[in-house]
This record gives C-alpha cells, sequence and structure tokens, in this order.
C-alpha cells in the first residue's frame, strides 16, 4: 500500500531531479516531465526536433541524474544489427562459440538519430523494445530491470535517413517534441553558459535516483487507482481514432495500455494514489500522435497527429469527477 510518506517521498525525489536537471538543461520543461513519466510507465520515449535543440544533451542528463549503467548508440547507415545486439565469436581456447554482447545490454540506452539505420537494423529492435529480451543463436537473454530505450531524430533531413516502421512506433510509449526556446530561455541559456566550456559536460549532474530506489518507484505505478469509466473514456477515445476521416489507421490496444500505465505514473508523479481525467487527456497526445497515420489528404497538407487525436478526444465525454 502507498501510505503518505511514500507519496511526498517521490513528490520531492521528482523534484530534485529537475533541479538536477535543470543545471544543464534550461526548458523544454513538458518534454522533461513527459520523460518521468514514462520512466515510471517503463516505456520507451521517442525524441523528435531540429538539430541542436539538446535532444541528445536531455537523455544524457536523464542517465546521469540515475544510478544506471547507460550506452549510447549512434545510429549510421551501414550499422548491422550485430553492432547493437552482439555476435557470437570462436573461442580457440575451448573450441566453442561465445556470445560478445553488444551495446544494447544496459539499464539505460540512447539511440541517436534512429531513423539513419536501414530496415534489418531496426528490424532488430522489436524484439528488445517490447519484450525487453534478445534471441541469438537459440539462446534467450533478458534485460536487466531498469530498462529504458530512448530514441532522437531529425524530422527534416531526409537523405540518409529511413522512416520508421509502424511495428516499432508503436512500441514507443511518448513521441515528444522539442521546441525552439524562448527568448529568455535563450538568454538564460547563452548567460549560463558564458563562463563554462563551449561542450556543455554533464560534471556538474549528480546521482539524484539510486537504481532500487527508481524500481521501487516503477513498482508503485501499478498501485495507483484508475475507475473503469477512465478506462471506458480510453477505450472510447481509441475506437474513435479507428473511424476517423482524417485517419488511415488508428490506435492498437497496446497504445491503450501504455496509455493507462502512463497515466497512472503520472498521477504517482504529481503525488496521487489515483488518475483524474485530466491526467488521461494530457497524455492523449504523447500517446497516441505517433500511433496513427493520417490519410493522404490530410498527410499532404501537414496536419499535425497529435491534434487530431486530441480534437477526437475533445469529442468524446469527459467522466465526471
Amino acid at each position: 500500500m502507498i501510505t503518505e510518506e511514500k507519496l511526498q517521498q517521490i513528490v520531492s525525489r521528482t523534484e530534485a531531479l529537475k533541479k538536477e536537471i535543470g543545471k544543464r538543461l534550461i526548458g523544454q520543461t513538458e518534454p522533461v516531465e513527459m520523460m518521468l513519466v514514462a520512466l515510471l510507465a517503463q516505456g520507451h520515449i521517442l525524441i523528435e526536433g531540429m538539430p541542436g535543440l539538446a535532444k541528445t544533451l536531455a537523455a544524457r542528463l536523464l542517465a546521469s541524474t540515475l544510478g544506471t549503467e547507460f550506452k549510447r548508440i549512434q545510429f549510421t547507415p551501414d550499422l548491422m544489427p550485430s553492432d547493437i545486439l552482439g555476435t557470437s565469436v570462436f573461442n580457440f581456447a575451448n573450441s566453442n562459440f561465445e556470445f560478445k554482447k553488444g551495446p544494447v545490454f544496459s539499464n539505460f540506452i540512447l539511440i541517436d538519430e534512429i531513423n539513419r539505420a536501414p530496415a534489418k537494423t531496426q528490424a532488430a529492435l522489436f524484439e528488445l523494445m517490447e519484450e525487453r529480451t534478445v534471441t541469438m543463436d537459440g539462446t534467450t537473454y533478458t534485460m536487466e530491470k531498469p530498462f529504458l530505450v530512448i530514441a532522437t531524430q531529425n524530422p527534416i533531413e531526409l537523405e540518409g535517413t529511413y522512416r520508421l516502421p509502424e511495428a516499432q512506433m508503436d512500441r514507443f510509449l511518448f513521441k515528444l517534441t522539442f521546441d525552439y526556446p524562448s527568448e529568455q530561455e535563450e538568454f538564460s541559456i547563452l548567460k549560463t553558459y558564458s563562463a563554462m566550456d563551449t561542450h556543455p559536460g554533464l560534471e556538474l549532474v549528480e546521482t539524484v535516483w539510486a537504481e532500487e530506489e527508481m524500481v521501487a518507484f516503477q513498482s508503485m505505478v501499478s498501485e495507483i487507482h484508475i475507475e473503469d469509466r477512465l478506462l471506458q473514456y480510453i477505450a472510447a477515445i481509441l475506437q474513435k481514432t479507428r473511424n476517423h476521416p482524417d485517419l488511415e489507421m488508428g490506435a492498437s490496444p497496446r497504445a491503450g495500455l501504455g496509455w493507462m500505465h502512463a497515466a497512472k505514473a503520472l498521477a504517482l508523479l504529481q503525488g496521487r494514489t489515483f488518475v483524474t481525467p485530466e491526467d488521461v487527456l494530457r497524455l492523449c497526445a504523447p500517446v497516441l500522435g505517433h500511433r496513427v497515420l493520417l490519410s493522404p489528404e490530410r498527410e499532404m497538407e501537414g496536419v499535425d497527429a497529435g491534434k487530431v487525436v486530441h480534437a477526437i478526444a475533445k469529442t468524446v465525454e469527459v467522466p465526471d469527477q
């Protein structure tokens, strides 16, 4: 049972985590909070934004404030599945093949520019992201908890990139967008780094959540209560995405499960043991925006899928408090 003391602990620890990340990352408040929600909900994150908006820095900062093992993988067009998963190497000493684990065997994985790798390398991530296992030569290896994948991609460069398969997009809990900072935030960035090295290092960032503490927080998410009326609210929105004229493809049941867990995680981060309709609605676009396909007409018009699903949610009656 989650006590009031535990709730206050997670709220205070979350604020400490945000403060620590804020030493180096200025602005992007909403994406950072959503990253913490995904962390507790044990869901993977796709970050999209123009070059230079600190997408990679945000992921590295989050990893640095958590007491977990961290690996960074730069995706390139010539990257092979064995480069990330590992490969079997013949050991002449015992005349046997031994599996040498790749960089995905870690707690926290940052995949930079994920859309630069070809389809066969993307497909190698399917099992890893969904089952959190890697199967090589008939042997299945299970990732240790906690396990999180954060991937970044640039939305404007098309040359040398590959569109991510829909099956892979559906394995990301959130797709977060990093926008340009405001004028005041831009000033704060310049002022903060004016007396520092040109490359923003992580030496000022300290570990805030220990690995054991993070796993304990994640286990608390399942104890958060969500009423049946809110589950029905989620189900109604999902159904409408599958029968909407602006959408070629609606959201999957996996999206609904991720949405439910994320709503619970958001409630926990805010110090509550129950989910509210506002929690559900706030997470609508981050959860569904990348899981639906716009109709060809709407895609040509440049319509934002996140706005479409949010508009769909608005047409469903919000359950009474």
